[in-house]
This record gives structure tokens, C-alpha cells and sequence, in this order.
């Protein structure tokens, strides 16, 4: 690289800053007494090209260190070193002699080249620097000139939203996906007509923040093959797309993903970490915060500041409500919401947002305030994972009415009404209504609940009704990780079965909850691969494997279309009926009750058996849900018709789902129900539209 005229640089805005003739650089830090600054021509250089030293005297104002590089620009890569007090004891970790990537990079390369045994080197290790230039990921500048062709998003309602919950690498990684460039951004956006025809309005990506894949030194003890930090809720780049998502420029195809979304109609949400980095505990390698600011980042236990507090399980938790952080976190979600055009975000463990640099949960959180009243974001989507590793558990009391919630209730209380359990009638009626047990008490509305059976997190849909307990060996933790109590059962056969009737009674039970999560106010979550019956093999925490534990087999579509064509036609019948996704509660003479009499249900210790009559005033058509969760038959009295059967999970495809020419019922009789099964009638012989 040739000489570069160098000047003071601004403060503001932090990060990397490029202006066509060069660049600012800009870092935090208030306990450092040295910073340096390195340029890597280009990015994947094995060394830097230049290191300049910073003068506090002409390159720092308050805690922010800052310089100006004539002639920098894209594609050239940055990292620092930053000097101070090496003092584990006390939480400082300064070590010149390592380099450290900004956390407010716009795009990182090398993420998988760290050398993780040297970079746990404390600062107080003898030797030369414990991260080799040529093994650290840097910063990488990058200047906005996408074309966005015109592009609009979406802005659908939360009323309207369906959304599919999917993994980038995982969703195409597989042979079988057919897409030519398999594993990454540009393979996902091949998928997208698929996910058009199936009706989903929002596509919810696990992270794609930049973090290291190797971050797990485990080995499966099945193979012996490496396991992979899959799932990705490690970041260190939070503002930078992850780099093995991209066949080229991770920012570019992101982007380009993005436009092909809205193209189609379908909004992008962003599954996003701020409770925890990938620097892990006391004894977790050095690669960013940790080295520029320690006690600032993260939360330190104030009677040991050597030790971190740790309420995610990640052995850090970051310190989300001190003043530095709140600008953070803000200014990475409109970053992604603007730059990147992403239409929403989940924030993974929540609760920690809501505590303070103690520990407490707050009864006011500053930051969930800022997020939910910022100006740039107000027209973005949130969703709160409203619990965390700590104990907290805040579904159906996150703070802030604009916060929709992941609702575990809702998950837990559907499978244990499927699997046939006695006594759970009138919680499944409270979570088909839209929870207003959970919502209402706050002036908050179904919408305010986002409902799921399955998620990444936990068995698939198949795997939830073809395993009695988990099957987590191959994590190398001896089967300790993941969820003890799934709500699950294996339908008389743990795992695989050769007998047809095993698979037909998963397959109606698979339905059953299909049909339930699109007949249900509040806004409903779909397991990506759930729709073909994709399996885990009965392990329900595969955050480890990057392999065909995970991965979508595409075959299962084919050998599955009829169930890939009922949540097709489940979703449709769902936007079809404005009735079922309304915003407000059901009031009482919208929706009506009964059991199998026709009389009112036996709410709290009766069969799982239930009958639901929507009929609010003016609307058409009526409909009228069925439920037999029990293991006898049931026999419905029904209210006054005609009804015409529209779905029906015990009957063979294509009688399963019939929108177009649904069946006739008798004028005057009832219905039986099979066991296990769920039948959906409308005083119609069509659906709208």
C-alpha cells in the first residue's frame, strides 16, 4: 500500500466511514491508553499493509478514537490493536500485541481463521502476539452503491403475516435442493417461488450476523467428524452478513436477497443477538469486545470483576441498558432496517435487554423503549424472545406494546392438547382465541402473540410427534443439552416406522397441528421443512451440526407434496378469512363454544375434545372448527347449518383439504369425528376470493 496522507479524523459517526476519497475510522473506547489502526490491501491480505499509531492529543475526543486515511475505500480491510491495562482481576484485558476486530464492522472477512487456542491467550501470557496477523478476521470498508432497483417492501399488516422460520445455509445446503449455488444467499432466493406458492408473507432468517463457524472444538462421537457452530448465535460482527452465506460479496447478495423477497411480496426478518458475543467466559478467546473495552460490553459480577455475570448460557452477557450499548444495539437494527432494507427482527433471550449492569430485570428498560419509540424503526417489526438463561420468563408481560412475543405458552399448551392430555380444553381455547389471557390485561392485542408449535429450537414437526424423548448424542454431551420435557409422543414407535398406520396417525397428527397454527388469532410461526416432514432425527438441539442432521432433504417435498399442499391450502383458507388473523380479541357474540352435545364444553377435566363456532356479526362465511384429541370418536352436535366440510385431518388426500369443491354435510345431522383428528367446516360452498 502507498504512503496514505493521514489526518484527524471525526468522532462521529463510529465504525468505518468512506467518502469517496478516503475513509474515517472511528472506535470506542474509554479505557484504553493506545489504539492503533492496520490496513489490510486487499482484505484477504496475509499482513497489513500499514499500521498507524493514533496521538490521543490529535486522534481522540472523549472515549472515541478516530482517524482519517485519504485514498481507502471498499474492499479494504481494518482491524486494530488496542493498548491498556492488562488486568484479568479487575476485567481489563488490553494486549497490544493481538489484534481485535471492530464490532460495528459493515462486513467481515475471515471469520473462520482464527487461531481460538491462541486467541485465549490472556493478556498476561509471555510471548509474542497470540494472533498471528495472517489467522485474525478483519473489518472490512464498504461504500452503499447497491441498485435497488425501485424496490418497495411489502408493509404487510401484522394481521396479514405468516411467517416461515428458516437457516440459509441449511435451507438449500442439500443436493437435493437443486439450486446452483447450494448453502447460501443466492440459493435461498432460487427457493422463493416455492415459498410464494405455499403463501408465507415473511421469511425469518436464524442469524446471519458474522460469527465464527469453528467456535465449537467438540468432535461427534458417533463420526468423529468436527462440530460446527451452525445456528450462529455466536456473533462478533454485528453488523456484518455472514460471510460463508455468500457464493461472492456477502453485503451485495444479502441485499440482492432481500430485493428478490420484496420483489415477491414477502417481507425479511432477521433473527438477531444482543444479549451475548462469541468471546464466551472468562476463559473465551480475545477477538473484539472483550479487548477494547471490557468492562464497558459486558456485565461483570461486581464482587469479582474477573467473572462474568451469565444469564444467556453463553458464558457472557453483554451489557445491554449502559448508555454505549443502547447506542449500539440501536444503531446496528437501523443499520440492518436501512442499509440492508430488513423488514423485521426477533432478539434472541429478550430479557436480558432488561436488565440492568446488576443483573435485575428493570420495570422500565431503556432500551426496549428506544427501540420500540426510534423513529427509523417505527415501522419495523419486533419480536421478543421474552426469556432468557437467567431465569427471566416475560411471556405475556415483555414491556412495551409494540413488542409481539414468541408465545412458548402457546406451544406448550397446543402439543399437550394433541398429544391428548386431559384438562388442557380451555387453555387450547385461550390460545386458539389469540391468548388474551397472556395480551389482553395489557391493552395489547393477538398480534401481540406470534404462535408457534415448532422452531428451530426443539424437535421438527415430525420429529415432535415421532419421538417420545430427545436423541442428542451425536452433540457430544451426552445427551444433557437441549429441552428435557418436549410435550411429544412417538405415536406407539420411537422413531422411523415400517407400519403404515404408525405413519398415517403422525401424519394426521402433523395436520392436526398445521391446521390448528392457521385457524389461530395472533400471528402464526411455520418451521421451515415442517410443510414436507423434514426430520432431525430426533435431535432437538442441532445448533452443532452442519450436516445432513440439519439440512433440508427437498426429496421429502416429493415424497410429502400432499402434506406440502394442505398447509398450502391451511394457509390459504387463513388469509381467506380475515375472521381468523383479526387484531382485535374475539368478542362474545363472535365466537361461540360447545362440546359435543352442542352444549357448553367441560372445561377443566373432560376429553380434549372441543367445538368452535366463528361467526362474527357480518361476516361470511361462518366457520366451524372441530377437535378430537381423544382416543374414541366423537360425535358433534353442530350449530344450525348448512356446513359444508373443507378440511378434514383424518381423511386421506386429497379429502384432506378440499377449497375448491368441499363436501356437503346433511342439513340437520351432526358429525362424528375419528380419534385424533380435526374437521373445519364453512356455511359456504366456497371460500372468498
Amino acid at each position: 500500500m502507498s504512503a496514505r496522507r493521514i489526518g484527524p479524523g471525526r468522532p462521529l459517526p463510529p465504525g468505518a466511514t468512506p467518502d469517496g476519497g478516503g475513509c474515517n475510522f472511528s472506535l470506542f473506547s474509554r479505557h484504553a491508553t493506545g489504539v492503533s489502526l492496520l490496513l489490510f490491501e486487499p482484505a484477504d491480505a496475509a499482513a497489513p499493509s500499514v499500521e498507524i499509531g493514533l496521538d490521543p492529543d490529535l486522534h481522540r475526543t472523549g472515549d472515541l478514537w478516530h482517524v482519517y486515511v485519504a485514498g481507502v475505500g471498499p474492499g479494504i480491510g481494518y482491524a486494530y490493536r488496542v493498548d491498556g491495562p492488562c488486568a484479568p482481576g479487575r476485567g481489563l484485558h488490553f494486549d497490544p500485541r493481538r489484534l481485535v476486530v471492530d464490532p460495528r464492522a459493515p462486513a467481515l472477512h475471515g471469520a473462520a481463521a482464527w487461531d481460538l487456542t491462541a486467541a485465549r491467550r490472556g493478556c498476561d501470557a509471555p510471548g509474542p502476539a497470540p494472533t498471528p496477523p495472517a489467522r485474525t478476521a478483519r473489518g472490512v470498508v464498504v461504500e452503499d452503491r447497491f441498485d435497488w432497483g425501485g424496490s418497495r417492501r411489502p408493509r404487510h399488516p401484522w394481521w396479514r403475516t405468516v411467517i416461515y422460520e428458516t437457516h440459509v445455509r441449511g435451507a438449500t445446503r442439500h443436493p437435493s435442493a437443486g439450486v446452483a449455488q447450494p448453502g447460501t444467499y443466492a440459493g435461498l432466493i432460487e427457493k422463493i417461488p416455492y415459498l410464494r406458492e405455499l403463501g408465507v408473507t415473511a421469511v425469518e432468517l436464524l442469524p446471519v450476523q458474522a460469527f465464527d463457524p469453528n467456535g465449537i472444538e467438540r468432535r461427534n462421537p458417533l463420526t468423529g467428524a468436527r462440530l460446527q457452530n451452525y445456528w450462529g448465535y455466536d456473533p462478533i460482527g454485528f453488523f456484518a452478513p455472514h460471510e460463508e452465506y455468500a457464493a461472492g460479496d456477502a453485503v451485495e447478495e444479502f441485499k440482492t436477497l432481500v430485493r428478490a423477497l420484496h420483489a415477491a411480496g414477502i417481507e425479511l426478518f432477521l433473527d438477531v443477538v444482543f444479549n451475548h458475543s462469541a468471546e464466551g467466559g472468562a476463559d473465551g478467546p480475545t477477538l473484539s469486545m472483550r479487548g477494547i473495552d471490557n468492562p464497558i460490553y459486558y456485565l461483570l459480577d461486581p464482587a469479582d470483576p474477573g467473572r462474568y455475570l451469565d444469564f444467556t448460557g453463553c458464558g457472557n452477557t453483554l451489557n445491554c441498558n449502559h448508555p454505549v450499548l443502547r447506542e449500539f444495539i440501536l444503531d446496528c437494527l437501523r443499520h440492518w432496517a436501512t442499509a440492508m432494507q430488513v423488514d423485521g427482527f426477533r432478539f434472541d433471550l429478550a430479557s436480558v435487554l432488561g436488565r440492568d449492569r446488576f443483573g435485575n430485570i428493570l420495570a422500565n428498560p431503556p432500551l426496549l423503549e428506544l427501540i420500540a419509540e426510534d423513529p427509523v424503526l417505527r415501522d419495523v417489526k419486533l419480536i421478543a424472545e421474552a426469556w432468557d438463561a437467567g431465569g427471566a420468563y416475560q411471556v405475556g408481560s415483555f414491556p412495551g406494546r409494540r413488542w409481539s412475543e414468541w408465545n412458548g405458552c402457546y406451544r406448550d399448551d397446543v402439543r399437550r392438547f394433541w398429544r391428548g392430555e386431559r384438562g388442557l380444553t380451555g387453555r387450547f381455547a385461550s390460545r386458539l382465541a389469540g391468548s388474551a389471557d397472556l395480551y389482553q390485561k395489557g391493552d395489547r392485542s393477538p398480534v401481540n402473540s406470534v404462535n408457534f408449535v415448532t422452531c428451530h429450537d426443539g424437535f421438527t414437526l415430525n420429529d415432535l410427534v415421532s419421538y417420545a424423548r430427545k436423541h442428542n448424542e451425536a452433540n457430544g454431551e451426552d445427551n444433557r443439552d437441549g429441552a428435557a420435557e418436549n410435550f411429544s409422543d412417538n405415536c406407539g414407535v420411537e422413531g422411523p416406522s415400517p407400519d403404515p398406520q404408525v405413519e398415517a396417525m403422525r401424519a394426521r397428527r402433523i395436520r392436526n397441528f398445521i391446521a390448528t397454527l392457521m385457524l389461530s388469532r395472533g400471528v402464526p410461526m411455520l418451521l421451515g421443512g415442517d410443510e414436507f416432514r423434514r426430520t432431525q432425527g430426533g435431535n432437538n438441539n442441532a445448533y452443532c451440526h452442519d450436516d445432513e442432521t440439519s439440512w433440508y432433504d427437498w426429496s421429502l417435498a416429493l415424497r410429502n407434496a400432499d402434506l406440502v399442499r394442505f398447509t398450502r391450502g391451511m394457509i390459504r383458507l387463513r388469509h381467506a378469512l380475515p375472521m381468523l388473523s383479526h387484531e382485535a380479541f374475539y368478542a362474545p357474540a363472535e365466537l361461540g363454544w360447545f362440546g359435543e352435545s352442542g352444549a357448553a364444553p367441560d372445561w377443566a377435566h373432560g376429553d380434549p375434545v372441543l367445538g368452535a363456532h366463528f361467526h362474527p356479526p357480518g361476516a361470511t362465511p361462518r366457520l366451524c372448527a372441530l377437535f378430537n384429541a381423544a382416543e374414541r370418536t366423537a360425535a358433534f352436535t353442530l350449530p344450525e347449518g348448512p356446513w359444508w366440510i373443507v378440511a378434514d385431518t383424518s381423511a386421506p388426500a386429497p379429502g384432506d383439504i378440499r377449497l375448491e369443491a368441499p363436501s356437503a354435510l346433511p342439513a340437520g345431522g351432526g358429525l362424528t369425528l375419528a380419534p385424533g383428528s380435526l374437521t373445519i367446516l364453512l356455511s359456504a360452498a366456497s371460500i372468498p376470493g
